[in-house]
This record gives C-alpha cells, structure tokens and sequence, in this order.
C-alpha cells in the first residue's frame, strides 16, 4: 500500500530546502526509514516539534520511490526536551541513536525499536545514572544483533569460567592460553557488573562502585564500537560517573 502508519523513534535530521527536513527514524514494524517532512522548519508547521530526535510518534507515511513523505504526525513520547536540558542525558541519547542507526537493516528488529524507546523514557526521566543506561542499551542492542559478549566461560575455547582478560576482538572474557599479550584484565565486580547491565538488574548497577562503574564502561564502549566496526563519534562526549574525592588523613 502507498500509505501506512507506524511507531517511531527519531534517529537523526538533514535540512531538506528552504523549509523541509529528511527524517531518519527507527520504526517498530518498518526497520530504519528515512523520509521527507514538508514544511516542518516553518513557524507554522503543525507537527515540526514532533519529528525532533529522542522523539516518539504514531506517523502516517506515504511510499515513495526514494524516500517516504511524512503526512501526520502524533507525539507518543515527547523525551527530547527533558533528554536535552541535561548534558549528560543528552550525550548518551545521542550515542543511544547513533548506534542504533549503524544496525543493518536486517538487525532492526520490533524489539530493538523497543528497547531504544525504553532506554530513551529512562534517560528523560533520570532513573538510573545516564552512563549506565547507555552501556545497558549497548549490551543488549549488540546482544539482540548476534553478539552478546560471554562474560562466563571463555569466548574462543569455552573452558569455564571464571576468567580474568577481556578481549573485544574475541567476543568477551578469555582464559590465560587463549589471551593474546597487553590484554585488559577484569575483577570480578567488573565482570558482575557487565552481566547485571545485560540483564538489567539495576538493584546491583546502581549500587556498584564507581570504580567498577568505569571499568565496565570502558569494556562496553570497546565492544560496541569493534563490532559495528566503526566509532561511534557520540561517546566521546558522554561522561563517566565522577569518582569520590579521596579522603585526606592530616
């Protein structure tokens, strides 16, 4: 059919003309569609507001031989505002969308439109820190892709864990024979941490050591990006949870 409707997650926008925008969205039914909203850099646009990024909206679309045109518009979750008042909110969304508009379209699955809007409605509503709603999206965005890290036994000859050298390249943690040289060592409070991120077990994210925190965040952004093959530019502006002040005996 020329016309459908669907549920959407603003990915990203291009200036299009004078007055019209190219919309790049993620879609609950669709996969990733890029389309055209005519007129929406107007004043008097109607629905302008709606089709910004971290938005959620029901839109009605007609089929085009290129690129799709956006008729109506009606806001299901309006999270950019709240997302864009807070720096750190705001980068983490932005790595947030930017992964998920790296997914092939083979990857963008009704359940990755519904974990990036889940993990959108955290971020606006500042449930849990906006760094650990990040790496949680990430492990499970690269989990429902095919590439979930084994955080158990060892990734490249399956002997059981526990084990104590994480290699991305390999798909998690490694044992001793099968580390290669210079590889990253973990605890294992940083190793709980990763799996309580996947599962979103957030009792234990939340109340985790900031140490372990950063050592967790750094795995993940390693993983994510040599899987998708390419940086993700986003994280290098999102910031880390600052560690506590050493306390100072005199």
């Amino acid at each position: 059919m020329p016309t459908y409707r669907d549920e959407v997650v603003v990915l990203r926008t291009h200036k299009l003309g004078e007055a019209d925008r190219i919309v790049t969205c993620l879609s609950r039914r669709h996969g990733k569609v890029r389309a055209v909203a005519k007129g929406v850099r107007r004043t008097s646009s109607r629905f302008g507001a709606r089709l910004e990024p971290f938005m959620v909206a029901d839109v009605q679309l007609y089929q085009g031989r290129s690129l799709d045109i956006i008729q109506q518009a009606e806001s299901l979750g309006a999270y950019g505002a709240q997302i864009a008042t807070h720096y750190d909110r705001y980068t983490a969304a932005s790595a947030m969308v930017e992964t998920a508009d790296r997914l092939n379209e083979a990857e963008t699955t009704p359940q990755q439109y519904l974990l990036l809007v889940g993990g959108l409605r955290a971020l606006a509503r500042g449930e849990h820190a906006a760094r650990s709603i990040l790496d949680s999206y990430l492990l499970r965005a690269m989990s429902m892709s095919g590439w979930a890290p084994g955080l158990g036994d060892c990734a490249r000859c399956g002997l059981p864990g526990p084990h104590l050298n994480f290699v991305a390249q390999l798909g998690g943690v490694v044992c001793q024979n099968c580390a290669p040289a210079g590889s990253v060592r973990v605890d294992m409070a940083t190793t709980g941490l990763l799996q309580a991120l996947i599962a979103g077990e957030w009792d234990i994210v939340d109340a985790a050591a900031p140490a372990a925190t950063a050592a967790a965040s750094g795995l993940v952004s390693a993983y994510a990006q040599f899987h998708l093959e390419r940086g993700i530019r986003a994280l290098e502006h999102v910031l880390s949870e600052p560690a506590p002040p050493e306390e100072v005996h005199l």
